[in-house]
């Protein structure tokens, strides 16, 4: 299933960037380069997915000039992490690359096991 999901990889990556708008999830933040949406199958009680509306496959293949999505990244997890009131030390930011990267699209995942008031 991995190998088939690597192959719509330009696919993906168009979606997000030109059609979000349809993706059918429950949203935190969009901004003009990014969306922040809960995590549909969460592994943590606070999952959240943050995704650059750009089709980029992985971190490796980020642009250094893409100030304004990494601007809006920083943004908006400071913001969410205010706003749901993490406590220091309390949350992770996670970023997974290679194999371990499941889904092929940059995706940061924001979580927590401390349970949220949604």
């Amino acid at each position: 299933m991995r190998k088939l999901l690597w192959f719509f990889t330009p696919l993906i990556g168009w979606i997000f960037a030109h059609m979000s708008f349809a993706i059918p999830v429950k949203r935190l933040r969009e901004t003009a380069t990014l969306m922040a949406f809960y995590h549909p199958k969460p592994t943590y009680p606070f999952h959240v997915l943050l995704v650059p509306k750009k089709a980029v496959a992985s971190l490796k293949e980020l642009d250094p000039t893409d100030t304004a999505f990494l601007t809006d990244l920083y943004s908006t997890v400071q913001n969410l992490v205010n706003e749901f009131q993490r406590a220091e030390g309390a949350y992770r930011f996670i970023v997974n690359g290679g194999e371990v990267q499941d889904f092929p699209q940059l995706h940061f995942h924001l979580v927590s096991d401390i349970q949220t008031f949604q």
